[in-house]
């Protein structure tokens, strides 16, 4: 592992416009070195400077604590991996799709028809987007999107990354409990570890305690605050808020084997045969929770978030040397946001010249 270049960390995230963001956060743990740093403002309004202790969306690194509660489930008996999720959520799809199984969920093999119909929302524009902020979605209308169209593909055959994969995991985690899931991830992670300043909103739209705004840029340019969304358009998949030092607690705790058993955890390092392959035909990069990349030699575990406003990432090398969490708030939800997420990955793997 190469030593942390500190410096080149600060410059990654000291340009707030290429591409246009608000603010920045980055905190590096591990054996390898340890480094926190900002730019930006946590609130226009005001001109506050981010803090440690200032929480964001997480978009959908909440999958991982979804998995985790799967996996953990599993451990004990109560869910079968190998099983259809038709077992467990009888008549929710529709009766002419195949077996599912839960694996295939979160390995986002199941090949789920796209999201069609009439309340498919319009959100092709920031002001329409906006429209649209508070909006409230049940689990069953989520899956009610999918449930029109011809399956993608053959479950199990090809790898595409949905959200509705882990809306059904979620499902399947308040059928065999008889909890919300977000009671699950309260009782078996977030209160276990002490990870005070995540939490899964629910219908509640806004965020407690201090925190960083996040923005949207209109058609004229004007940016207006986007931190007040409803989230139950993400349930299961996408909803959750945290912060930096909580999900490096949380990335810690799941790869040292405080979550979960070896064998469950290893199916979070595990990808599907390498005949299974990304829809554009790419090499599949996605395990039960987790997604995998290596960027100058160095292969990063983990899982990046995106909402409206929040662009984040958790990821860690197996062995733990090296731990990364980001967020930052882009203005524009496009690919300009990579420029950032690339600057950050290049500078904590590249190492001093």
């Amino acid at each position: 592992m190469p030593p942390l270049d500190t410096q080149a960390l600060r410059a990654a995230i000291a340009h707030l416009d290429d591409p246009q963001a608000t603010a920045a956060q980055v905190r590096v743990e591990g054996s390898a070195g340890r480094w926190y740093g900002t730019s930006g403002v946590a609130d226009l309004r005001t001109k506050r400077p981010v803090r440690q202790e200032d929480a964001f969306r997480i978009g959908s690194i909440t999958k991982v604590f979804v998995a985790t509660v799967v996996l953990q489930l599993a451990a004990e008996h109560k869910v079968d991996l190998d099983a259809p999720v038709q077992r467990y959520l009888p008549g929710v799809l529709p009766a002419g799709f195949p077996p599912i199984t839960i694996t295939q969920l979160l390995n986002h093999t199941s090949g789920l028809p796209a999201e069609s119909g009439p309340d498919v929302p319009d959100l092709s524009t920031p002001e329409k987007v906006l429209q649209h902020r508070y909006d409230r979605w049940t689990p069953r209308r989520l899956v009610s999107l999918v449930s029109h169209g011809p399956m993608r593909f053959e479950p199990g055959t090809k790898q595409e990354y949905r959200g509705i994969n882990y809306v059904l995991a979620a499902m399947v985690v308040e059928k065999v409990t008889g909890r919300s899931y977000g009671e699950e991830i309260g009782r078996r992670i977030l209160r276990p570890l002490h990870l005070t300043r995540t939490s899964v909103p629910g219908n509640d739209p806004t965020i407690h305690g201090p925190h960083v705004h996040g923005y949207l840029a209109m058609s004229d340019g004007t940016l207006r605050d986007a931190t007040e969304y409803d989230q139950t358009e993400a349930w299961g998949e996408g909803e959750m808020i945290s912060t930096t030092g909580d999900l490096d607690r949380f990335l810690s705790a799941l790869f040292s084997g405080r979550l979960l058993p070896a064998a469950q955890l290893e199916r979070m390092f595990t990808l599907p045969p390498e005949n299974v392959r990304m829809t554009d035909g790419g090499p599949a990069r996605y395990s039960a929770g987790l997604q995998t990349v290596t960027v100058n030699g160095v292969t990063f575990w983990g899982k990046t978030g995106e909402r409206y406003g929040y662009n984040s990432a958790m990821v860690a090398t197996r062995d733990q040397q090296r731990r990364l969490v980001y967020s930052f708030n882009p203005t524009h939800r496009d690919q300009t946001q990579m420029k950032m997420t690339l600057r950050i990955a290049d500078a904590v793997t590249k190492g001093k010249d």
